[in-house]
């Protein structure tokens, strides 16, 4: 029964549980369930080829960490690159061919331009190479779903989806790919932080108690694209919102999906659990002639299943106070996840419920008289777990967490654009789709999102609109 305060698309007809029991029969639906696909095994000492889809700066750093891996999970050459913006590309390349002159291969012949430009890097690969995806998570599904078919393995940023279609469409595919041992990284890099990892542990271990209530902040000015003027007239709306993925949501889930979801991430991984349900409300101000999708600020109260909450702070504002930054308060006293001021963990636990208080433990502090350890990058560790499963044939497939993670960031940040208290389950089978027929596009398409006559884009009006735009 659906709660006459709720938008009738959210209706619960599928709980992740029951879908991913049904996943076996949907997937022989699929568009892959008729192929006969190997499973892929480990490499041994052989180089692994590298291609890299979506060439903006964080793919660029992905693809940098790739061919930074240790000589014990090397040696990585990158092979192929493709994008949809020329510029982007060679700016990318001459950057990887400056750090990483022996380990860049990639002639014009194999730098492609254009919405298929995927297929051909990908098909430059053997089986058990590794395809890189950083383009917008809009065309995630697509690409995820010819690497299945080409048997390779993959790193993806975050977020894997942003609405409910992509959410159930690659947990869909996901089973595919463990049926063929593709072993497949999500940039969630949290997760392989050392610091988190061992306040991880001493949470389970009981050194907090019983964890009561989590916080998170993540408060900045206006990061990246998420702000936007009115689109040039000489630039195709298409190409002008994929430059500035940022502003509309359904390229990226808007700078709620793709930022604040580290913190989100990293307060349930701490926790040991997802929220089942939350409530939200945010606000749009100051904001000019600026046609984004985005609220500026947002404030979510999650409620994981033990009744339990995580109150998550986010804001894109200039000249306010800024903050990066996620707490959980237990029993026995307050743990420090991540914070103050970046991804670097900084973990500690006080024996009080704030960071005045006396400490108990802190990341790299000795006991005794040696030197304190200091963290090694969780983006360059990410990628040595990815490496080693692939070399050595460990199972390592983070896709169900990922996808899980990026449902819970949008659960919240649906609840804050319509106004409505949002569950798990509701979110994922959401039928709402952000972009229909992304796996269709080329660079002469029309955008599946289309200004009015003023150059606006619709913006979620919460309490009025039924879907978030």
């Amino acid at each position: 029964m659906i709660s006459k305060n709720k938008p009738a698309f959210l209706d619960t007809a599928v709980t992740r549980r029951s879908f991913l029991n049904q996943s076996s029969k949907i997937a022989s639906a699929s568009a892959l369930a008729s192929i006969s696909l190997p499973v892929v095994h480990g490499k041994s000492s052989d180089i692994t080829q590298l291609a890299l889809v979506g060439c903006g700066g964080r793919g660029t750093g992905a693809a940098s960490n790739a061919l930074s891996v240790s000589a014990a999970n090397g040696p990585t050459k990158l092979v192929a690159m493709a994008d949809v913006f020329q510029t982007k590309l060679d700016q990318s390349y001459n950057g990887l061919k400056n750090k990483h002159k022996e380990q860049v291969d990639v002639p014009e012949e194999r730098r492609f331009i254009g919405f298929d430009g995927y297929k051909k890097a990908m098909d430059a690969l053997k089986p058990k190479d590794v395809v890189i995806f950083t383009s917008p998570c809009a065309f995630r599904w697509v690409h995820y779903q010819y690497a299945i078919e080409r048997g390779l393995n993959v790193f993806m940023e975050k977020p894997v989806t942003a609405d409910g279609f992509s959410s159930r469409k690659m947990l869909e595919l996901n089973e595919q790919a463990k049926k063929q041992n593709l072993k497949v990284g999500v940039g969630l890099m949290c997760r392989h932080s050392q610091a988190r990892r061992e306040l991880k542990a001493r949470v389970e271990d009981g050194a907090l108690g019983e964890i009561l209530n989590m916080r998170a902040y993540r408060m900045q000015g206006p990061i990246a694209s998420c702000f936007s003027d009115k689109k040039p007239p000489e630039e195709s709306e298409l190409m002008y919102q994929i430059k500035r993925f940022h502003s509309f949501l359904w390229l990226s889930g808007g700078s709620f999906s793709d930022f604040f979801i580290h913190n989100i991430d990293e307060c349930c991984w701490i926790k040991g659990m997802w929220p089942t349900k939350c409530h939200a409300q945010g606000g749009r101000h100051y904001r000019g002639d600026k046609v984004d999708q985005n609220l500026d600020n947002y404030t979510v109260e999650y409620t994981f299943p033990d009744e339990t909450k995580l109150y998550f702070h986010g804001r894109n504002m200039a000249g306010c106070h800024q903050e990066f930054s996620s707490h959980a308060h237990g029993t026995k006293g307050y743990a420090l996840i991540s914070g103050p001021g970046g991804h670097r963990s900084q973990a500690r636990i006080h024996q009080g419920q704030g960071a005045d208080s006396a400490p108990v433990w802190t990341f790299g502090q000795s006991s005794g008289s040696g030197r304190p350890t200091r963290e090694t990058n969780p983006y360059q560790d990410e990628w040595e777990v990815l490496m080693d499963a692939i070399k050595n044939d460990k199972v390592h497939n983070e896709v169900e967490r990922g996808v899980q993670a990026s449902v819970v960031t949008s659960m919240g940040r649906m609840a804050a654009h319509l106004g409505t208290e949002v569950s798990y389950d509701q979110m994922l089978n959401s039928e709402h789709t952000f972009g229909p027929g992304v796996e269709n596009l080329t660079l002469g398409s029309a955008s599946p999102l289309v200004a009015n006559s003023d150059g606006l884009y619709p913006i979620p009006q919460p309490g009025i609109k039924k879907t978030e735009y």
